[in-house]
């Protein structure tokens, strides 16, 4: 599989799109990290930091569906540039204004998050038209899951790296900048300026017409909330064992998991339906949030939350090539979006449900929610695993004309089971 990432990596535009991606999505990766080390940093409460963290989120929710079908509907350029400016922006205002006054704090971060560009959406529509074959896109679909772990680990690494060199303030502004750069080089990347997407059936509910996309949407909200739980609840933590190096550590740690764990799983080529895969990866991901309430010393629980991000990659990974068979005709960047749009909310879920609960129970509290998310997410695919596993058309995804003249947009990729 390592010769397959760099068959991958070798195609035309294929790192820029992949770097630019992941450093456009830093912000909006780190921002609840980033907001609720800017709120403790002034004197707010656990649920003050929540609450604002989870408005961004929901904003994040709104947005990434509607900019994504615009996305579909009118180009790349035009709206993630436009988007990433408006995105930063806000946080900006948030990052001045501070919590006081209180309606101006909400009103900054719900426009950093409604303006969020889909970046990722986009990104998984555009490995069509950069490379020549169907088992590379599935291929790219493992990388990009791999990839981005990198990104959250060194994302929480930066945010208490600069919090502390300079402030969280300053984290949250530098943060923001970094990202429309990333947004930037994307955009202005030509397989960004070329792509359009398949023609479309018009429906008013777009990609969600699709059963299967649901049943995603819903298992995925959950794993969501026990990430976004995650979140909080390491903060509690860390406030006893060593305060804000300890958190950022903590972090870094879920997503080091995760890369590990993306890697291996990318190293062969599975066998089998997908959604069988799919559901024995969720099992396991909420079997390894369990061993969280033991909240060992701060070593162990580092080590404790590197188990903990194992199988988020693969489930991942896996869950892409559902949605790519799932989306219905010329809905593909929206479908995307919609996986993180959920992914977001649940995450949003989880850190404006859990800061009560650890003021309410404690740090143990904070870490028994994710162990029942995660078995809440198992359950929904449990119970809806014929949805999944019903016969469907694969997925349009549109591509450019750049790399085989005989490649026009709308070209039918089927999705196998590889992931």
């Amino acid at each position: 599989m390592a010769a397959g990432y760099l068959e991958i990596l070798r195609a035309r535009h294929a790192v820029r799109l992949l770097v630019g991606t992941l450093v456009g999505r830093l912000p909006n990766a780190t921002a609840a990290i980033a907001i609720v080390l800017f709120v403790r940093a002034g004197g707010g409460t656990y649920s003050l930091a929540g609450g604002l963290a989870a408005a961004y989120g929901v904003a994040n929710a709104v947005g990434q569906p509607l900019l994504g079908r615009l996305v579909d509907l009118y180009g790349q350029p035009r709206v993630q540039l436009s988007a990433a400016l408006v995105s930063a922006s806000g946080m900006a205002v948030f990052a001045f204004a501070g919590t006081d006054p209180l309606p101006l704090a909400y009103a900054a971060v719900a426009v950093a998050g409604l303006f969020t560009p889909p970046l990722e959406g986009g990104l998984r529509a555009l490995w069509p038209a950069v490379l020549r074959r169907e088992d590379q896109v599935h291929t790219a679909y493992a990388m990009d899951a791999v990839a981005q772990e990198v990104m959250f680990t060194v994302g929480p690494l930066l945010v208490t790296l600069c919090a502390s060199l300079w402030s969280a303030q300053a984290a949250l502004l530098v943060l923001n900048v970094i990202g429309v750069l990333g947004a930037l080089s994307v955009v202005l990347s030509p397989p960004s300026r070329e792509w359009r997407s398949a023609p479309r059936e018009a429906h008013w509910l777009g990609a969600l017409r699709s059963p299967g996309l649901l049943v995603m949407l819903g298992a995925f909200l959950f794993v969501g909330i026990a990430l976004g739980s995650i979140t909080v609840a390491s903060v509690s933590y860390a406030d006893d064992h060593g305060g804000d190096t300890v958190y950022g550590w903590l972090m870094a740690a879920v997503g080091l998991g995760a890369l590990l764990g993306g890697t291996v799983y990318g190293a062969r080529r599975w066998s089998g339906p997908a959604e069988r895969r799919l559901t024995v990866l969720v099992g396991l991901l909420a079997v390894c949030y369990l061993p969280l309430t033991l909240m060992p010393g701060a070593v162990a629980m580092t080590l404790l939350m590197v188990l903990a991000g194992v199988f988020l990659a693969p489930a991942l990974a896996c869950v892409f090539v559902l949605v790519d068979r799932h989306a219905p005709r010329g809905t593909v960047t929206e479908a995307f979006s919609w996986l993180v749009t959920t992914f977001t909310v649940g995450a949003s879920l989880g850190t404006g449900l859990t800061g009560p609960v650890v003021e309410w129970g404690g740090t143990l509290w904070g870490f028994v929610v994710p162990g029942g998310a995660g078995a809440v997410s198992l359950l929904v695919l449990l119970v809806t695993g014929r949805v999944l596993a019903a016969p469907v058309g694969g997925a349009v995804v549109a591509v450019s004309s750049e790399n085989d003249p005989n490649r026009a947009a709308g070209t039918r990729f089927s999705s196998g089971d590889r992931a």
